[in-house]
This record gives structure tokens, C-alpha cells and sequence, in this order.
């Protein structure tokens, strides 16, 4: 599905097209009824007309399908039996999936009741990562042994979950806007228990005040992660201690990133990174990180490959992260390996390998089967100094082939070599070495360029030049003509311009962390950074759709392959924006879905924070019908009519802040 300029009247509840915003006021900018229907009719004639019209709509609805149908078998009878009988075959399942969502949906609109929400101790509920209380006292009580046991009670594991909506914290505040938020959070909007972390290591370092946290509290602390960096860059053998794209460097993968200094930091230095921790009950590493404004996913070494695909990163860094890489004999540097681009780099930084560490037996023995390990990756040992060391991952695949007969670990066979690996077992062997993606991250393009994939590029994943340009284009003209520009009269909609005046600009900072559910080529993302915007985006590939993820990741962007039936990697309340173009067409083609539309949305809601946005673009039946739902979960919902395009519409959504959630 291709975007396309939008048309900047709106259409709302019942008014007409074009007409001006006046809807009464509210403490987050929308009328009362929005999602309802128009305020002027009265429940019981307005339950009355839809409880009439419904059975005609569906009636129109099924007559003109099968009319359609009709048509279409005629129209081609010319072509094989073979041929008729497998397209009217399959257009007869799209028909049958089309009329069960939209009569579902639709049936809402009659008798539509809104989600309770969850008890209050659920308000940072993450689904797939819910461990027992006998598994948070085994991590939490200092006891090695029962870690070790309890550690697999954290791996994803998603079955059925609350249907409800996740609360928010009784004192939660909206967040700082960038850049403030990154350096002061709300202390109300985490969970952070007796533990205060003034102290520790200097990605996990914070002072928390009366009322906020800080991380800039400590000049010690922002002084070190400089001197960090500096060192790490001088390991690496740059003459420019901040210049890290010089040598190829994008987008770094932070493994237990503290509460994401680090990456703040490289972000100063037009570096990306993703931090990636276990699941924590209180003082979450990704839970803080993404409340900074940082890119961040709750994701685990355990036992599981991490939802990237093979060459995803230009370095993978972890500083005190607490992983024993020379557990599971080595399989879990296999899978940095696997992560890691040719060229690429692995950054350690570990208590353990200090010269005064190393002269006790156990470390020892440690480092050195790490060491070897990494030359068995053909890793090149750059450097270490004091606690930090670095590799160099090789960009030559003859040295695979030039180690000893037999040595560990093989090169991956075909089957084993999946490019699209969501969650499947840690594999024990060296990935990535038959893919056409295996170019030295020296002789890519540095970033700003590498977003600007060439001709060549493209082939190595099968896009086609013109298909490429026409949504780049598609979606600047979007985002310039509409899709920011249209927030703006529903965010002042309670002070309404004067004829003749130019809609007011929306704050320069109003959104931070986005999440494109759909995101295809990372259109969206790339016309956010053209247009200067300060924000970074969480690109989505669905698992039902084409795996794209592979050439997101190498233009240098961050995101994540995800099933939508599944709860999402994240704690509630860490997006400002979700984008969807397209994912309800995606989710209806698909013949044997695991969940309803209103789970998925209501998905949405607990990544979403309050006075958060959803904008969905899909088919007209699908955003028609799907808009009861947006009742039920409370939100403020609008249906934006495209120029020139009957076929489609927007749903442009705001999600409440409720102060008083619970009785």
C-alpha cells in the first residue's frame, strides 16, 4: 500500500466535511464526544438510527461483494480452471475476512462498553515478561544459585493477558519534553524502590531528588561517560576522539545499558543506540531509558536470538552488564557475532578483566576462554586498558576458512542461517556468511549518506530504484503537508484561530519516542530526520508482512521484527506517538490470526502515554468500523478524509489522561 498526500479537512463525529473545530474544550485539546458520534443527538435516537441503518449497511455491504465476485469470475473466464478456481478461492476467503472483522467491529457501534481498567498493581504490566513474586525475591536477594534458577522464569514467554487498561501511576506526571526529559524524569512515572542509585557504575548512575530524577546531578558521572567514550574511541585507533562515524560507526547495540547514559551521550555524536535489558520489576533499565527519550527494548541472552536479524549493528557494547560470556560454551558471544556487522566492533567492560582481577584462577581461566573464543570468530583484539576490552570483528570470510579443521564454532548450514529469526533457540555456529549483506561497515556509506540507499544497494535486497523513490518522496510530501501540520488545530482546538489566520505550529518538541507499526522501507522515519524533526523511531516489521528489517537496520535506523497478536517488548506508557499504515490490511489478510483488531489496539494503549497519539491509515470499511473500538478503550478519535481517495482514510486518535482511574 503506497501513501498519499492527505487533505487537510477533517471529518468529525457527524459534522460536515472541511468544518471548523468546535468541539467544547478539554484538559487535552478534544470535545468530549469525539470518538462517539455528534454531541446534538441524544443517546436513545442515536442507538435507535444506528440499530436501523446497521442491518441495511451490511445488507449494501454483502449485495455489492458478491456482485463484485460475480463479476470478477466472468470477467477472467478466459483463464484456466486452474487459474479461476484459486483466485476466486482466495478472493472468497478475503471477502469472508473482510465481512467478519467489519460486522464485528460494526456491532460495537450498537452496544459499545468501555474496558475497565486493571487493579492499580498492574500499572507496569508487561505481557510475555510477568514473572511470580518467587522469581523477583530468587533475583533480588543476592543469592547466586537461586538467580541462576530463576533466570529462565524471564524469558518471554506470551500467553493470554489482562484485558484491561493498564493504569497509570497515582502521581504520574506527563514527561519533560526533549531535551529537558533527557536529563530530568518524573520519579512517580517509575517504579524505583529503597534502592537509590547515586552510586555504581557510570551508565547506572543517577541521583534521585524529592520529586524527580536526575542524571545530571553528578558531574562526575557525565564527565566519565565522556572520558568512556574518549577511550573507547582511542581503543578503536581514531585521531578523533569523538568522530566515531569515521570509522563506520552508526548504530550500537548497549547490552544492560544502565539507564542509557551511554547512548545519550553517542547521540550527541549523531550515534544511535539501542538498549537492550532483562525484564525488572522495580528500577528498569529500559523503563528509565525510554522515559529519557532514548531507544530502548526489554530482550534477554538467556536462551533466545534476539529479533534481529544477522549483521544488524556496527557495534555491541557492554559495560558491567552482568552476562557471563563464557557460559553455554561460548553460544553467547556466538550470537553477538551474529548480530555484529563485518568490521564491526564488541566493546567489554567488566570488573573481571582488570589486572588485579586476572590474578585470580577463576577470572583467568574466564578471560582466557573468552580470548580464544574470539579468535576462533576471527575477532581481532584491538586493545584493552584497565577494565575495557575490544574487538574487531573480521570483513575477510576466507578466515573462517583458513582455521583448523574442526574448530568451534562451524560456519552456520543453510537451515540454521535464517535471516529473520524471532525468538527462535541461540544457535551455536558463526551466521551471515552466504548473504549478500556482508559488506565491511568501512565501505558503506557514513551516516547521514547510508540512509540514501543506491541502486546497487537496493538489488541486494530485491527493491526495486523507482519503488524505493516514489515512497521516499510519498511520505516527505505526507509528512510536510499533513501529518505534523495536522496535529496542530486538534492540539489548540480549545483556542480556535481566527478567520483568515494560519493554523498555529505544533510545539517543536511535542513528540520524542515513535513507534511505525508497519514500517515497510522506514519511509516514515527517513522524512522525519529530512524534516529536521527530534525524534527517533521504533521501526516495526510485522512478522505477517515482508521482512524489511534487514535494510532499515542498514540505513541506519533502529527497530525490531514483531508479531502484533503479541504483546510488544516494552513497558506501559513509553511511546508518545504509534504510526500504522496499512497494519489493519496486513493483520486481516492473514488466515489464521491469534487475536481481534481490539487486542491489538488495546496493545497500543499500554506502550501509548497519556495525551499520546495514534495516527492508523488503512482501507475505508476497516478505519470505519474499527473506530467503536476507539470508545471502548477512551480514547479521542477523529476520521481524516484523503484528497482524491475514496479507498482510504485516517484515524487520527489521542489517548486521555485520566487523573481518577480507580474507584
Amino acid at each position: 500500500m503506497m501513501p498519499r498526500p492527505l487533505h487537510r479537512s477533517l471529518s468529525i463525529g457527524g459534522g460536515e466535511k472541511g468544518s471548523p473545530l468546535k468541539s467544547p474544550s478539554r484538559e487535552n485539546g478534544f470535545g468530549h464526544g469525539c470518538g462517539g458520534g455528534a454531541q446534538s443527538i441524544r443517546g436513545s435516537r442515536h442507538a435507535f438510527i444506528v440499530r436501523g441503518l446497521f442491518p441495511l449497511v451490511l445488507f449494501s455491504v454483502v449485495v455489492f461483494a458478491i456482485t463484485w465476485s460475480v463479476w470478477w469470475t466472468v470477467s477472467i473466464s478466459t483463464a484456466s480452471r486452474a487459474n479461476i478456481y484459486g483466485g476466486y478461492r482466495r478472493l472468497q476467503e478475503q471477502l469472508v475476512s473482510d465481512l467478519s472483522q467489519i460486522g464485528e467491529l460494526s456491532l460495537g457501534l450498537v452496544k459499545t462498553r468501555e474496558l475497565e481498567f486493571c487493579p492499580q498493581d498492574l500499572e507496569n504490566y508487561v505481557p510475555c515478561y510477568n514473572a511470580s513474586s518467587s522469581t523477583v525475591e530468587a533475583l533480588d536477594g543476592g543469592d547466586p544459585a537461586a538467580a541462576v534458577a530463576a533466570e529462565e522464569e524471564y524469558e518471554r514467554r506470551c500467553t493470554e493477558y489482562e484485558k484491561c487498561l493498564v493504569p497509570s501511576p497515582r502521581n504520574y506526571r506527563i514527561p519533560l519534553h526533549w531535551p529537558t526529559g533527557k536529563e530530568f524524569i518524573w520519579k512517580e512515572n517509575v517504579k524505583i524502590t529503597g534502592n537509590e542509585f547515586s552510586s555504581g557504575s557510570l551508565t547506572k548512575r543517577m541521583m534521585v531528588e524529592e520529586e524527580h530524577i536526575s542524571f545530571r546531578s553528578d558531574s562526575l558521572m557525565v564527565d566519565g561517560v565522556e572520558d568512556y567514550s574518549h577511550q573507547i574511541a582511542e581503543m578503536i585507533g581514531l585521531r578523533n576522539q569523538s568522530n566515531f562515524i569515521e570509522a563506520g560507526i552508526r548504530t550500537v547495540l548497549d547490552i544492560g545499558c544502565g539507564f542509557g547514559s551511554f547512548g545519550a551521550h553517542l547521540f550527541s555524536k549523531e550515534l544511535l543506540t539501542m538498549c537492550i535489558a532483562n525484564y525488572e520489576v522495580s528500577g528498569s533499565q529500559v523503563q528509565i531509558t525510554l522515559e529519557r527519550g532514548l531507544p530502548a527494548i526489554i530482550g534477554s541472552f538467556t536462551s533466545k536470538q534476539l529479533p534481529f536479524p544477522y549483521l544488524s549493528y556496527d557495534m555491541v557494547h557492554c559495560a558491567r552488564c552482568e552476562i557471563s560470556w563464557e557460559k553455554k560454551d561460548g553460544m553467547l558471544l556466538s550470537e553477538v557475532d551474529r548480530l555484529l556487522k563485518p568490521g564491526g566492533y564488541f566493546v567489554w567492560t567488566s570488573l573481571t578483566t582488570t589486572p588485579r582481577a586476572l590474578r585470580i584462577k577463576e577470572n583467568k581461566d574466564n578471560f582466557l576462554f573468552i580470548t580464544n573464543f574470539a579468535e576462533n570468530l576471527c575477532w581481532e583484539l584491538l586493545s584493552q586498558q584497565d577494565e575495557t576490552v575490544v574487538w574487531k570483528k573480521t570483513s575477510r570470510k576466507d578466515c573462517y576458512y583458513s582455521r583448523k579443521s574442526g574448530t568451534s564454532p562451524p560456519i552456520c548450514s543453510k537451515g540454521q542461517d535464517v535471516e529473520s529469526p524471532y525468538y527462535q533457540s541461540l544457535g551455536f555456529c558463526i551466521g551471515g556468511t552466504r548473504s549478500r549483506r556482508w559488506i565491511p561497515i568501512e565501505k558503506r556509506a557514513h551516516w547521514p549518506a547510508r540512509a540514501k540507499l543506491s541502486m546497487t544497494d537496493l538489488d541486494i535486497y530485491g527493491v526495486h530504484t523507482e519503488d524505493f523513490s516514489e515512497d521516499a518522496l510519498n511520505w516527505n510530501s505526507i509528512l510536510h503537508n499533513s501529518y505534523w501540520s495536522l496535529l496542530s488545530p486538534l492540539i489548540f482546538s480549545d483556542h480556535p484561530k481566527r478567520p483568515g489566520d494560519e493554523d498555529p505550529s505544533p510545539p517543536k518538541n511535542m513528540l520524542r519516542n515513535v513507534l511505525d507499526m508497519n514500517a515497510h522501507f522506514g519511509g516514515f522515519n527517513a522524512a522525519l530526520l529530512e524534516a529536521g524533526k527530534e525524534v527517533w523511531v521504533m521501526n516495526v516489521v510485522p512478522t505477517s508482512g515482508t521482512n524489511y528489517l534487514p535494510l532499515i537496520l542498514d540505513r541506519g535506523f533502529v527497530g525490531v521484527q514483531h508479531d502484533w497478536c503479541e504483546a510488544f517488548p516494552t513497558y506501559p506508557r513509553t511511546y508518545d506517538m504509534v504510526h500504522g499504515e496499512g497494519i489493519l490490511s496486513l493483520e486481516a489478510r492473514q488466515k489464521h490470526r491469534k487475536c481481534s483488531f481490539a487486542d491489538i489496539l488495546l496493545e497500543i494503549d499500554r506502550i501509548l502515554r497519556p495525551e499520546g497519539w495514534v495516527i492508523l491509515r488503512d482501507r475505508t470499511p476497516l478505519i470505519e468500523a474499527i473506530r467503536s473500538v476507539t470508545t471502548q478503550l477512551r480514547w479521542d478519535a477523529r476520521i481524516v478524509e484523503l484528497e482524491n481517495n475514496n479507498d482510504e482514510r485516517l484515524l487520527v486518535c489521542q489517548k486521555p489522561f485520566f487523573k481518577k482511574q480507580l474507584k
